[in-house]
């Protein structure tokens, strides 16, 4: 009851000024910031940006096998939309949009002005943003990469791919894994040592936590899908022979250094959505999160068993039953973990004071999605079964229910609880129910006949169907779905328009959050806290009292801030043009590209860090 009353009395008639100058500014103090809210709004831009386009492919996916025999969309096109759909969505969109929360909200949970390293925070957004626009432009010379987005050797290599739309993959996805690396290093680092005083690990808020467990896995995990690019490379320009079983290569090398990134992956797309909803579920419970070091532990048991589950995406390749007895095991035990989590959002609903706003709808719907696709996950730990499914649309309609039923949801469930921080504006609760209910009847009237196609036996990365298999209505239904959920998308996009003109203002705490970054304006000034914060307990604004100090204290001096700084721009536009002179084969514009990244470096190196 205590806790309800000190929500309530620190969210209720709190007024605050908007600083409306902090975003304030032309073109130029955007590509030169290092503010990490700036950064943390750019990521949400382009990689929204991307998910529009990545959401656009699937809709042409769809419209093609809507009908049997459909002429809508050729073959090598069709190859070349499942490819960078797949790419798109996990790398472009998903990815981002999860760093995009990281920049913005983990400082603020921690009591933080920045991030440890603000530039190398821009050089990671910088890099993504080119890398993301390289990859693309593959569509503009020669047709986009149409290997899938696991690339399998050895459909990747030059005598099944000529041309340059495999060097466009391998090349991007490289400068990517400089991005993730890069912002991972600095989340690290940021956690560990510009935490408020009092905050100690086990007070650190879930989101700050997951946050932390994902930038260990993206240093742990990108390594090995980074060498077998590099080898991939060295096949494709060099001649080598890494991956050709004639020259004594062998192709399931890189199915291993691909699933053993590519599963990990999964839960570095997976963990930050867990961290989100494991604020907002207990900011809508009005109570503590049930369990809190249960849930900081089976994140962390996650992560280190999913490096022990790659080769379950292996099981048709013949590894032989003793790899496959171990690695169904570790597939079954990765599950407890995860229904640790989801026991433990339901506990705390349980029992609490429900409000039924948006945040909350899309969280309790992430949990209902994620569910299924967990269980159709754990039909996968089976090898038997596993091999009948795994080249069916049984599995697409499972990585859905994963990435987007659990993944983008929850993204939907934080950008609709920290709108209100971010802009100062409300969004609509009205259009977010909408947004909703449409969203969760398109995405299960999509996915959820996928199953049965898979069990039926349409098989995945197809083209076309001949008429009377029995394919048709399921097909029908799931493309009219996925035209619904792109309404729904137009829904959300709405919102934002309308409530970034007319919205409501939010506030410093509309929610009656417990986490330091609603103890401060919306949106959050240039320096976030005038006076640092200390912590004397796990949800600091719901304990008694709340904070010790005013952390807005407007008689305190103002910090000073990281000066701007072009430099990490343009480092990020001389990888990307050493990168196209690879793909080019010509050797001046790769050095051309490495001259303006030395250059970079030494400019970074010797520009004042302090306005």
């Amino acid at each position: 009851m205590a806790v309800k009353e000190a929500a309530a009395e620190h969210g209720a008639g709190l007024d605050s000024g908007t600083h409306e100058g902090t975003y304030s500014g032309g073109l130029w103090s955007w590509i030169t910031t290092v503010d990490h809210k700036r950064i943390g709004i750019m990521y949400a831009v382009f990689a929204f940006f991307f998910f529009l386009v990545g959401g656009l492919e699937a809709l042409l996916i769809r419209l093609q096998l809507g009908s049997p025999e459909n002429t809508l969309i050729d073959p090598d096109l069709y190859n070349q939309l499942f490819t960078m759909h797949g790419t798109t969505m996990v790398f472009l969109a998903i990815m981002p949009l999860s760093a995009a929360f990281f920049n913005f909200i983990v400082p603020l949970q921690l009591g933080a002005r920045d991030v440890a390293f603000p530039r190398l925070n821009a050089f990671s957004l910088w890099v993504f943003v080119f890398g993301a626009f390289f990859l693309n432009a593959s569509f503009l010379f020669g047709g986009a990469p149409d290997a899938g987005w696991f690339g399998y050797a050895n459909l990747t290599s030059t005598q099944y791919s000529p041309g340059v739309r495999i060097d466009f993959w391998v090349l991007g996805l490289q400068v990517l894994g400089v991005s993730s690396i890069a912002a991972a290093l600095n989340f690290i680092v940021t956690i560990i040592n510009l935490r408020a005083p009092g905050m100690s690990l086990m007070r650190m808020p879930l989101f700050t936590w997951m946050t932390f467990v994902t930038s260990f896995l993206l240093i742990l995990a990108f390594p090995a899908i980074t060498v077998g690019l590099v080898l991939l490379m060295f096949d494709r320009t060099f001649g080598t022979s890494f991956f050709n079983p004639a020259a004594g290569g062998d192709v399931l090398l890189w199915q291993h250094l691909f699933w053993i990134f590519g599963h990990p992956e999964v839960y570095i797309l997976l963990l930050p959505s867990l961290g989100i909803v494991s604020e907002v579920i207990p900011t809508f419970s009005r109570k503590p999160l049930f369990g809190y070091p249960f849930v900081v532990y089976s994140g962390i048991l996650i992560a280190f068993l999913g490096f022990g589950v790659w080769a379950h995406h292996m099981f048709s390749v013949g590894l032989g039953p003793i790899a496959n007895t171990v690695f169904s095991a570790t597939t079954m035990l990765i599950a407890i973990p995860t229904g640790v989590k989801i026991f433990n959002w339901i506990a705390t609903m349980w029992g609490g004071s429900l409000r039924l706003k948006t945040p909350l709808y899309f969280a309790i719907g992430f949990i209902a999605m994620f569910i299924i696709g967990g269980l159709s996950g754990v039909m996968h730990s089976s090898a038997a079964a596993d091999l009948q499914q795994t080249d069916s649309y049984f599995v697409v309609a499972h990585i859905h229910y994963v990435l987007f039923g659990g993944v983008i949801f929850a993204l939907f469930s934080g950008i609709y609880y920290w709108f209100p921080k971010i802009t100062g504006k409300l969004l609509s609760e009205g259009i977010g129910k909408v947004h909703f209910w449409v969203m969760l009847l398109a995405f299960n009237l999509t996915f959820f006949p996928q199953h049965y196609l898979g069990l039926h036996g349409m098989p995945r990365r197809t083209f076309t169907y001949q008429e009377g298999l029995g394919f048709e209505a399921m097909n029908l239904m799931s493309t009219a779905g996925s035209l619904l959920l792109g309404f729904s998308i137009l829904i959300f996009l709405w919102n934002v328009l309308v409530s970034l003109r007319k919205g409501a203002a939010a506030g410093r705490d509309p929610w009656g959050g417990a986490t330091l970054e609603w103890a401060i304006d919306s949106p959050p000034p240039h320096y976030n806290f005038r006076v640092e914060p200390t912590v004397h307990s796990r949800d600091p604004l719901w304990a008694a009292g709340g904070l010790d100090v005013d952390v807005n204290d407007p008689a305190a001096p103002e910090p000073h801030m990281p000066s701007p700084s072009l430099w990490p721009f343009i480092l990020s536009a001389g990888l990307v043009v050493a990168a196209a002179g690879a793909v080019a084969k010509s050797l001046v514009v790769v050095l051309a590209g490495g001259a303006i990244v030395v250059v970079s470096i030494f400019g970074w190196a010797f520009q004042p860090l302090e306005r």
